[in-house]
């Protein structure tokens, strides 16, 4: 069971938008550029709404057989641990191996003495793409990277053995996930996290690497861009390298999480991804809900009114709202307008103050980025939310396909 080349992860929170969402898609692959779309959705995201992954694998199944699709589409248990996964096992075919909660976790000193001797020959310069040998430390410095992701490596070895057992080697994909940290890793770190992980014997196909910047939910990249440029093709670089050097799947790619709406980095992302002709999986989630809320205010009357509401409760909940996404949001109070304000705006005010439209001076990505994780309250509405979604699909639906495909698969992998 292998991804495409290129693959994105689909958030719909409420399974309301599966074939609009399928429909950007269907419009990249009608543009020469197919990609494998990935229905992701977390345990928490569940919990929250009240769903199930049978009711994703549900949604992705019947929108593949309206739409048509005859491509390969997956359902990815998110962010998953030994105490979760269980959960997704029957479902899901793609599954995010969250470990990054073990990094930092000091290595038994025998597993530690075993990897470091099995990438002793890295401590020397090795044969490397141009421009990397400076990167190579010495035991020492294998030694420390091996103390600091050894044991989070080891934890995802435990999760695919255990999804295995149960599924079968070879009829899922997997990803390593260690983006939810508070410090980037560096290349080199990657080098010997892909080491650890060919050592423990475990077949990647896309791993998620904490980047420089900040990657906050919703909004722009925060970071200065020609670093990244140079960061990420070092590690598009490591990630070739590794694919030959350690034996690791041949369509192993990077994967870039809360990669919604980083629009300043994806030109340069474009430009290195052709440069090395390499594959990328990008996760959008959350992006779906917003461009829900986004048409229910332009929709006015009730859509409206729910949107509002939806704001108000988020306003006066912002600490329990925020509280379990304090790494991927950055909200200045003093920047959230009131909602006795926001309660005289009219569709259109407040469509501009949410949508991310840099060139609208009403766009308020503090005001976004409250409503990107105010999705619980739309949750406890329950059919009052999902009914209006239902009844303004003329004013969500286009725009969930033209946000998926012209403002993120474009530039990502086809301008």
């Amino acid at each position: 069971m292998k991804l495409e080349k290129y693959s994105l992860g689909l958030g719909d929170l409420f399974g309301r938008q599966g074939k609009s969402l399928l429909a950007a898609i269907i419009d990249a692959s009608n543009a020469g550029v197919e990609i494998s779309p990935v229905w992701n959705k977390s345990h928490r995201e569940h919990t929250i709404i009240g769903t199930t992954p049978a009711d994703t694998r549900a949604e992705a199944d019947e929108v593949a057989r309206l739409r048509g699709w005859s491509g390969h589409y997956f359902v990815d248990a998110d962010h998953i641990n030994l105490k979760t996964v269980d959960l997704f096992i029957e479902s899901c075919d793609f599954f995010t191996l969250d470990v990054a909660d073990f990094i930092n976790q000091p290595a038994k000193p025998d597993e530690l003495d075993e990897f470091v001797a099995g990438c002793e020959k890295y401590t020397n310069i090795v044969s490397m793409p141009a421009g990397m040998d400076e990167l190579i430390g010495g035991q020492d410095t294998i030694r420390a990277i091996g103390n600091k992701f050894l044991t989070a490596v080891k934890q995802a070895g435990n999760l695919y053995r255990h999804i295995a057992a149960k599924k079968g080697v070879g009829n899922f994909v997997i990803e390593l996930s260690m983006d939810e940290t508070d410090t980037p890793q560096s290349p080199l770190e990657l080098l010997f996290i892909l080491a650890a992980a060919a050592q423990e014997g475990l077949p990647l196909q896309t791993i998620a690497p904490r980047f420089i910047g900040n990657f906050n939910k919703g909004v722009d990249y925060i970071g200065e861009t020609d670093k990244f440029e140079i960061d990420f093709e070092r590690n598009l670089a490591i990630v070739e390298f590794a694919r030959e050097e350690f034996g690791l799947p041949k369509g192993l790619k990077l994967s870039i999480h809360s990669g919604s709406d980083k629009f300043s980095i994806y030109e340069p992302i474009n430009k290195a991804l052709k440069k090395f002709d390499a594959g990328l999986h990008v996760k959008t989630a959350g992006t779906t809900w917003l461009e829900e809320l986004t048409g229910l205010a332009i929709a006015e009357g009730e859509g409206l009114r729910i949107a509002k509401h939806i704001y108000a409760q988020a306003f006066s909940r912002i600490d329990e709202l925020t509280k379990t996404y304090k790494n991927v949001v950055n909200i200045n109070p003093k920047r959230l307008p009131q909602p006795e304000v926001v309660a005289g705006w009219d569709g259109k005010r407040y469509a501009d103050e949410l949508r991310h439209d840099d060139s609208c001076s009403r766009y308020n990505p503090h005001f976004r980025q409250l409503l990107h994780v105010a999705y619980k309250v739309a949750a406890e509405m329950g059919k009052e939310f999902t009914d209006a979604v239902a009844d303004c699909q003329s004013t969500i639906g286009p725009n969930v396909t033209e946000n998926i495909f012209q403002r993120h698969i474009k530039p990502l992998f086809i301008d």
